[in-house]
């Protein structure tokens, strides 16, 4: 059940920044390499969303090993003043981070749209979260590709759950991953970084 095991390294991230108000690099990455699971079972759209997000993940990952909080993570490339250079650990955390948010904007719609059909939910998710950063060519693949969407029973079969426990997993997720969305904005956002790039 991967909603679950998501769900989990969300809750424990959440709390640990209720606690200490601090994120760790490697439970974070760790979280988040559980989350590529949901874009590849998304299909076609959000192929190129995949790639890109499990390549920052992984970067991300890497990191960790010597890299111990995310807010230590900006800091150091602030220093070697490479913060927005291409393939950065700040870029890819910003990029990975759109990557959770769009899952929570896909899970919220999900739960507010009656019906069958996918494609309004991850529409919105799309435009709200990634759209702003693509060019005309991505936004018009993606836009093809919705027609290829699982529908909400197909999807609920690939993640091994029921309409009642995903409506659950998918409402803890949005409820855990949005402090953590928060976080990161806000560690961005103190430096004088910004989120829009």
């Amino acid at each position: 059940k991967p909603l679950r095991r998501i769900v989990e390294a969300f809750k424990d991230l959440s709390v640990s920044l209720e606690f200490h108000n601090v994120v760790e690099l490697a439970p974070f990455s760790h979280a988040c390499s559980l989350v590529s699971v949901l874009f590849g079972f998304l299909g076609v759209a959000f192929k190129f969303a995949e790639m890109d997000y499990v390549a920052k993940v992984d970067d991300l990952q890497k990191a960790s090993k010597s890299v111990k909080t995310l807010d230590l993570l900006l800091d150091h490339d602030i220093q070697q003043n490479t913060v927005r250079k291409a393939g950065s650990h700040t870029r890819n955390l910003l990029r990975v981070k759109r990557g959770v948010d769009m899952v929570r904007v896909l899970f919220e719609q999900i739960l507010v749209t009656e019906g069958n059909t996918l494609r309004g939910p991850a529409s919105t998710a799309y435009a709200q979260v990634f759209a702003p950063f693509h060019g005309w060519a991505i936004r018009k693949a993606v836009a093809a590709g919705m027609y290829a969407l699982p529908n909400r029973v197909q999807l609920l079969k690939r993640l091994n759950e029921e309409e009642d426990s995903a409506r659950i997993q998918m409402q803890s997720y949005v409820t855990a991953s949005v402090p953590v969305i928060n976080y990161i904005d806000q560690l961005f956002t103190s430096r004088g970084l910004g989120i829009d790039w």
